[in-house]
């Protein structure tokens, strides 16, 4: 199992300014910087991208590119910040802090600028590398909160505190090489949700009430998963991507199952809204599917570390629910599936990944072709969709 092998580190904190926009600026010490300033002219020809990911309020995303990495808005769409580096400098991902000056970088791409089993904590206020953690295999993915650093191996999971990288926790996974896993960001102590220690297994951790609860999601292996930010709330997808299922993450206990589509699909992306009234989906099917929930922020409470879910009211109109429901029993599971409430038509072929906007009714896709794309939605019951935005800028 691997395990890190060497961790250096340097004196730092996270500002208290955490919300402030990354500043591009060149450093003042003596040694050189690690990324060289932005040119003024855009290259011939487009960086491939490696990698994208949003920020944990869904606000900005990050782009690691073969050249380096870029940050963006999201509404509206515009460029905030780039960090440009030689031709061999591939990012394969970038993990933000909602919208300060931390970031994780890791290499990826045929020239990566660092071993891909390195993780660099870069200051870019200091413009320069404060720490980093290394270890003897691929690191598959990094989340971040304010207090820790969680870095994700194949089958294995560290937990480090921010403030001095002292390693809090390991975790053993199954084979986990999409790097899946989830914390919360507005509570404290934090909930981290990932892989089992088998297949269609979640694992939840409960750091407040220092609880462990296992809880078999799926069938098959999962493929994609999400939290909603105070960690509440679960929604996983398998390899099949036909369903995505909603879990309470206190008791680990179903609360809904929505329906995609009876073929078989890759699931790129879930996202909560912030109210957690909505569920979109992206496969690579090129549609985007958006779920209305019943457990939102109107039905569940939180008291005493328990959940506790009102009465659901009437969704038979409007819902998404097929009306052969009253029927469940009798006709085959799919024909009393929830389905989504609205869907978006891309381009196949592309890998998307989905967002709700700040603004009302609004959700945010990001493309690996470079494109962004933020529509607002009228009404999600009646499908009424105005394309708002649309860029494609690397």
């Amino acid at each position: 199992m691997a395990q890190p092998h060497h961790a250096r580190t340097a004196t730092h904190h996270i500002p208290p300014d955490s919300d402030s926009e990354p500043d591009d600026h060149t450093s003042s010490s003596s040694s050189p910087p690690l990324f060289l300033p932005c040119t003024t002219h855009e290259p011939a020809q487009s960086p491939a991208i490696y990698h994208l990911s949003f920020n944990q309020d869904y606000g900005c995303f990050a782009a690691g590119l073969d050249n380096g990495f870029r940050i963006y808005n999201t509404d509206p769409f515009k460029p905030l910040f780039r960090r440009d580096l030689d031709s061999r400098a591939g990012i394969g991902l970038v993990a933000m802090l909602f919208r300060c000056n931390i970031l994780c970088l890791v290499g990826g791409g045929p020239d990566p600028i660092h071993p891909m089993s390195k993780v660099m904590i870069w200051d870019d206020h200091q413009s320069r590398c404060i720490g980093e953690l290394s270890f003897r295999s691929e690191v598959k993915n990094v989340k971040l909160r304010r207090d820790r650093i969680i870095v994700v191996l194949l089958q294995k999971i560290f937990v480090y505190n921010f403030a001095d990288l002292k390693l809090l926790h390991q975790i053993e996974t199954v084979l986990n090489p999409k790097g899946l896993c989830e914390i919360s960001h507005t509570s404290s102590p934090m909930v981290l949700v990932c892989l089992g220690l088998q297949k269609g297994q979640i694992r939840v951790e409960n750091y407040g009430s220092k609880r462990t609860k296992f809880v078999m999601a799926h069938d098959s292996r999962i493929a994609c998963m999400t939290m909603t930010q105070e960690g509440r709330l679960l929604a996983t997808a398998s390899s099949k991507g036909t369903l995505i299922r909603v879990f309470n993450t206190l008791d680990g206990s179903l609360l809904q199952e929505v329906r995609r589509g009876a073929d078989r699909a890759e699931i790129y992306s879930l996202a909560f809204s912030s109210n957690a009234q909505w569920l979109a989906v992206s496969s690579e099917k090129g549609t985007v599917h958006v779920f209305s929930l019943k457990v939102d922020s109107g039905l569940v409470t939180l008291t005493d570390d328990r959940l506790h879910v009102a009465s659901e009211p009437n969704h038979s109109n409007g819902s998404g629910i097929s009306s052969l429901s009253i029927l469940k029993g009798v006709l085959p599971k799919y024909f009393s599936s929830e389905w989504s409430v609205a869907q978006f038509r891309l381009p196949e072929g592309l890998q998307y990944f989905v967002a709700f906007g700040h603004q009302k009714n609004t959700i945010v896709i990001i493309g690996m072709d470079g494109s962004g794309r933020n529509w607002e939605v009228k009404n999600f019951a009646s499908i009424d969709v105005s394309l708002t935005q649309e860029v494609a800028e690397r």
